[in-house]
């Protein structure tokens, strides 16, 4: 073979092997190619979300669920040799609470047993517990005068809707993203463009609704109701969950409290709002959990080399809902985070920059677990001091939007990464993810690392049932996820976590955020303006 033959081989060979993208971005194909085949031909993301889930079940952040999970995923990391592992302390949280048992039907007219769901921290019934029910609709603190004395050992059925039938969906609870969906996330949001720029309709007043149902909670208190039993937002036998009562330690005391299904409760509303004797029953057994308020993240690391003191992260938030096994919220972020570094250990990766991996708690809650971590090791958000390590970040990706496949990436207003991402996600666009927008999201924990300047990103995803079936319900489960999918999102969240610990220089930041402290300080000025001038 002449010397000409070998070295249009060798050019050929290195073309196949890296390709650099319009702004030179190199993305080494031979290692990409590692990781597809190690992420769809020998994964382990399924068998990991079915120990997650199935197994340890749900894990509400102070619950011993929640303590099971971070003992899992700390062994299960150490075994595929990630160093460092360990379960470090974010901070107090407050009272543990879970459930275990719930029971509710209805005996009169006719026996039903009914499909609700013991709201987060709300006491148990102390044994079995039977009564007439009344509906008590309010709106208003004033409605509830019309309630006074007749609320005696009665179990409350509470609505401040209107709303008291279900009617068809004709629309289906699975979503792919379409085309037309994905090209309109790429519109910058200044464009003056309806795409871009939907009409904002006007959202319920969240304070005021906090503060309504706190007058509600502490009436039926004193007036000597036994149990309430409220929701209504899900249909077809789907319960949307969440808490009834704040989980610090001098909380005022509240109602046992089932959220309901909407069909069994809009019978139950039906039924009384036509005059007829209904009688109910229930036992729930709740416990809170008083020893110990420290809450927790999982960490663990690959360590780099030549760049080892500086960092890409990824993680996903491990604490979920009580009403089913937190699948899809989110099991499915953990199982992928934990499959990519599996990934990259098994392929045999030796990265330039430490990889570290974080398993948050407390999302749910506000982020806690990741703001907790990100005040101790980086920033504080709230004055913007920065630790040495804040310079040591390269990006963290996160993953925390349901099961379905990676479609693109949240560049969460950072132009600078866009030539990066771009040719980034250029291997994967025959799997469907190839949309990058410039547009923030929000709502889980890449916003702790954004909100103190370190690029902080959260990966575009189809949504499938999340926010129709799935998303804080007691359908939450391991059947409601597409094996393919998961594998997709691994093999993208191990490449993406790889191209960034081996680039020569960090992602690039944006502008160092002001303190929220004082942003906070100029919105209540601003309101206080706007309010003199009414």
């Amino acid at each position: 073979m002449n010397r000409t033959l070998l070295a249009i081989l060798g050019f050929f060979a290195f073309c196949f092997l890296s390709f650099k993208g319009d702004n030179e971005e190199r993305v080494n194909m031979h290692i990409i190619m590692k990781i597809k085949d190690e992420g769809f031909n020998n994964s382990k993301v399924m068998a990991n979300l079915f120990d997650l889930t199935d197994v340890i079940g749900p894990r509400l952040t102070g619950s011993s669920g929640m303590k099971k999970a971070e003992q899992w995923a700390k062994q299960q990391l150490a075994d595929w040799g990630l160093e460092n592992a360990h379960i470090e302390p974010w901070g107090g949280f407050g009272k543990g609470w879970e459930t275990h048992k719930c029971y509710v039907a209805m005996s009169a007219p006719y026996y039903q047993a009914l499909i609700g769901i013991p709201r987060a921290w709300t006491p148990g019934t102390n044994g079995l517990i039977k009564g007439d029910a009344i509906f008590v609709k309010v709106d208003s603190v004033q409605d509830l005068n019309k309630y006074d004395g007749k609320l005696q050992h009665k179990i409350v059925v509470l609505s401040s809707s209107t709303a008291t039938e279900i009617k068809p969906n004709f629309t289906a609870d699975a979503k792919r993203q379409s085309d037309e969906d994905l090209q309109k996330m790429t519109l910058d949001p200044h464009l003056d463009d309806p795409a871009a720029n939907p009409v904002s309709r006007p959202r319920p007043n969240p304070i005021a609704a906090a503060n309504l149902r706190k007058s509600i909670d502490s009436f039926l208190m004193a007036q000597g109701a036994q149990l309430v039993l409220s929701g209504g937002r899900g249909s077809g036998g789907t319960v949307f969950t969440s808490n009834g009562s704040p989980r610090t330690w001098n909380a005022k005391p509240v109602l046992p409290e089932i959220e309901m299904n909407g069909e069994h409760l809009f019978r139950l509303i039906r039924l009384l709002d036509a005059g007829k004797e209904v009688k109910l029953e229930a036992e729930l057994d709740n416990t809170f959990l008083m020893a110990d308020s420290i809450e927790n993240n999982v960490v663990a690391e690959i360590p780099g080399s030549d760049l080892g003191d500086e960092l890409v992260m990824l993680g996903a938030h491990m604490d979920s809902w009580h009403g089913a096994t937190g699948t899809t919220d989110n099991g499915t972020g953990v199982a992928v985070c934990m499959e990519a570094v599996r990934i990259l250990k098994a392929i045999g990766m030796h990265p330039r920059r430490t990889i570290r991996i974080v398993l948050w708690s407390g999302e749910e809650q506000g982020l806690l677990g990741s703001r907790g971590y990100v005040k101790k090791h980086f920033a504080d958000r709230m004055t913007m001091q920065l630790k040495p390590e804040h310079e040591k970040v390269s990006a963290y990706f996160n993953l925390d939007n349901g099961g379905g496949k990676i479609r693109g990436i949240f560049m969460q207003g950072n132009d600078l990464v866009r030539p990066i991402f771009e040719a980034w996600l250029t291997p994967f666009k025959d799997l469907g993810a190839n949309t990058l927008t410039i547009r923030n999201t929000g709502s889980t924990d890449h916003i702790s690392f954004d909100e103190v300047g370190i690029p902080g990103f959260q990966f575009i995803q189809d949504p499938l049932e999340y926010g129709t079936r799935s998303h804080h319900t007691n359908m939450d489960t391991y059947d409601r996820v597409s094996a393919n999918d998961l594998m997709q999102a691994s093999v993208i969240m191990a490449s993406f976590v790889y191209n960034a610990a081996m680039r020569d220089e960090m992602i690039p930041r944006k502008k160092l955020p002001k303190p929220q402290a004082v942003q906070n300080n100029t919105e209540k000025k601003e309101h206080k303006i706007q309010k003199s001038k009414l």
